[in-house]
């Protein structure tokens, strides 16, 4: 069947991304990905890539997550058009990756804001297998698309849901990721934590914005144990945004807590600024699940001490998602096989 050769290619381009002797090559794409978008340090898109790779393009891997489903040849593929976000670099790549091995056609919209990225790894695969140039395509429009997968803001997805009203879709609207702590956490556990706010900047839906503490808790070892982060601020842009909310909650006198890189403030809301991290204040177990279920259909994912959490994902996990660990919890490849 198709998708077994396209496993090993897509395997082909895992080992390549990890293979020492392209580091050149490599360390070009990440200086190109930077020029593209001053967001995408070169350490950030090498972190996406190799995650991807690891993650994603391991051949054992996409064995067993392939055998989760009942793939028969396809001989009427659909179009799907793939709406790509720009959030973090090749973010859109697992929907490729589940559209050519359900045996579709994937029909690209890039973003602006990373096309080097992607269309390197596109014609990365082109080259694996030719055959691929017939299976992915990059377009400017979706008219022809049959379906559609599409990230994006709570706006866009308005419009989304308005064109293709008429077709199967998903479409993925905003959301953040949260932490919870118990006040039992180790340094480690901390300070992966803080990879969980820091990594992209924040900028990600898996990124942490929020977190739950117990009541009376304070953030000393917490701000102890993410010190290591505090290079962040000599992003400009990162250092513009921690710049500009430290002025807003002075000016207008809001408590916070700040260590020179992260503004902590008390607050129900669930999405926080660039550069700040709310907190709220749960009593109990049960408190703390009510918290978490009144705003579930606004979470990514859960970052919680040893998974304690139901369905959660240990510190430092956030920003590494598996194959199966679908955004917005709809599965992918089940949605594409079923069209």
């Amino acid at each position: 069947m198709q998708y077994k050769k396209h496993i090993i290619t897509f395997s082909k381009l895992g080992n390549f991304l990890l293979d020492d002797s392209n580091a050149d090559t490599l360390k070009s794409l990440f200086s190109s990905a930077r020029n593209e978008n001053s967001w995408f340090t070169e350490d950030n898109v090498k972190l996406a890539i190799e995650n991807i790779a690891k993650d994603y393009l391991n051949l054992a891997q996409l064995e067993k997550y392939i055998s989760q489903y009942d793939i028969q040849e396809n001989l009427s593929p659909k179009k799907i058009g793939i709406v790509m976000a720009g959030n973090i670099p090749a973010v859109g790549f697992h929907d490729l990756l589940c559209t050519v091995l359900s045996g579709n056609i994937a029909l690209i919209k890039l973003s602006s804001s990373d096309s080097v990225t992607m269309r390197f790894l596109i014609a990365k695969l082109y080259e694996l297998d030719e055959s691929l140039k017939d299976k992915i395509k990059i377009i400017d429009r979706l008219n022809e698309a049959e379906a559609l997968i599409a990230t994006g803001s709570d706006n866009t997805a308005k419009h989304f849901d308005y064109y293709f009203a008429n077709k199967p879709r998903i479409i993925r609207r905003n959301r953040t990721s949260v932490a919870i702590l118990d006040g039992t956490e180790s340094r480690i556990e901390l300070a992966n934590l803080g990879n969980d706010i820091f990594q992209y900047f924040g900028l990600g839906c898996r990124n942490v914005s929020k977190i739950y503490v117990p009541i009376g808790y304070t953030f000393d070892k917490f701000f102890e144990a993410i010190e290591y982060w505090s290079t962040i601020q000599l992003h400009h842009k990162y250092n513009n945004n921690y710049d500009y909310n430290k002025s807003i909650y002075l000016v207008n006198r809001v408590a916070h807590l700040d260590n020179g890189f992260l503004l902590l403030k008390e607050d129900k809301a669930l999405v926080s600024p660039i550069s700040a991290c709310f907190y709220e204040t749960y009593e109990n177990e049960s408190h703390l699940k009510e918290l978490i279920a009144e705003q579930s259909e606004k979470i990514q994912c859960v970052v919680s001490k040893e998974r304690k959490f139901t369905n959660s994902f240990s510190f430092g996990e956030a920003q590494t998602p598996k194959l199966n660990d679908f955004a917005d919890g709809v599965d992918t490849m089940k949605f594409l096989l079923n069209i």
